[in-house]
């Protein structure tokens, strides 16, 4: 794999990455397990499956469904809790040199804080990531990323929380993405990634049942990249912080598109279930592109979209 050089390096949030392609929560586990597959100090930074305050067994199988040109899911955020995680995971990440990022979730304002607050002691996290995606139950179950006034008062709880950088990850599932990315922007959020999954449904027509054991799931993959870098692209227009972009990003060139269109840092997510080194080959591929696209360094893609007109 092609070294990328200082063309590629990023500080974004404070924080150093060697390139601007991450991992996305809940496709790379929490990293360690592809270290015998891929040198993960070939990744820009590594964002792990979502965390909660107490250990969630998820959803009931089947999980996954192969989609066209995309994927549905609905693991139901199955993690080991965020103080296993801290024992066991965390050790073997600080390993290697690659920023980590937490991913954060939960069904109450107070889980989401008290997760942080146990994160805030520990040693080798570099931000915090959270999923909005969630509902809360506490408020009849509409989640946090749809609902503006619970958006705004999860955030601004967190951020007085957050001992580290806090990245607000968006829902897509809403009609207008530009109201959610301010109010994360005014309520203190260093950053915001999107897109979180669309809300999809696969179903069996000759059972007439759904393919998901879960009924409804998540679609990602390259289905969804046009929405997603549409997004990305209002998004980076209604806020002055960084932009993360998700959704689909299976190649360096898609990762240039999305800086194009706004993005600081990209996610790379279901291309990681058909190639586990696909983080590290798109940062190089993006490295390699970058002559061609009359830039020496990839900072200069960044909002740089030619609107007709």
């Amino acid at each position: 794999m092609a070294d990328s050089g200082d063309a590629t390096k990023v500080k974004i949030l404070g924080i150093e990455f060697r390139n601007p392609v991450l991992t996305a929560s809940g496709t790379f586990g929490y990293g360690v397990e592809f270290a015998s597959l891929v040198d993960l100090n070939s990744i820009g930074g590594i964002v792990v499956k979502g965390l909660s305050r107490q250990p969630i067994a998820g959803n009931p199988a089947p999980r996954l469904w192969e989609a066209t040109s995309g994927m549905i899911n609905s693991v139901g955020l199955q993690n080991v809790g965020v103080q296993k995680f801290i024992a066991e995971k965390l050790p073997r990440l600080r390993e290697f040199s690659t920023p980590v990022v937490a991913n954060i979730f939960g069904y109450s304002t107070e889980d989401y804080l008290e997760t942080i607050r146990i994160l805030n002691d520990a040693e080798g996290v570099a931000a915090y990531e959270l999923n909005v995606s969630c509902p809360n139950t506490q408020h009849g179950g509409l989640a946090f990323g749809v609902d503006e006034p619970a958006l705004a008062d999860l955030v601004g709880h967190a951020k007085h929380a957050s001992a580290r950088p806090l990245i607000v990850k968006l829902s897509p599932n809403v009609s207008s993405i530009e109201p959610f990315a301010r109010i994360a922007e005014a309520q203190g959020a260093d950053a915001i990634s999107l897109v979180n999954t669309f809300i999809g449904l696969a179903l069996k027509a000759r059972s007439r049942k759904p393919r998901i054991g879960a009924g409804y799931g998540g679609l990602s993959g390259p289905a969804i990249k046009p929405i997603a870098l549409r997004m990305v692209h209002q998004a980076a227009r209604a806020v002055r912080i960084p932009v993360i972009g998700i959704g689909g990003i299976a190649s360096g060139e898609d990762a240039a598109e999305f800086m194009i269109a706004g993005a600081s840092l990209v996610q790379v997510g279901t291309a990681t279930f058909w190639d586990p080194m696909a983080p590290a080959r798109i940062a190089a591929e993006l490295a390699n592109l970058l002559p061609d696209l009359g830039v020496k360094h990839v900072s200069e893609l960044v909002g740089t979209v030619r609107w007709p007109g």
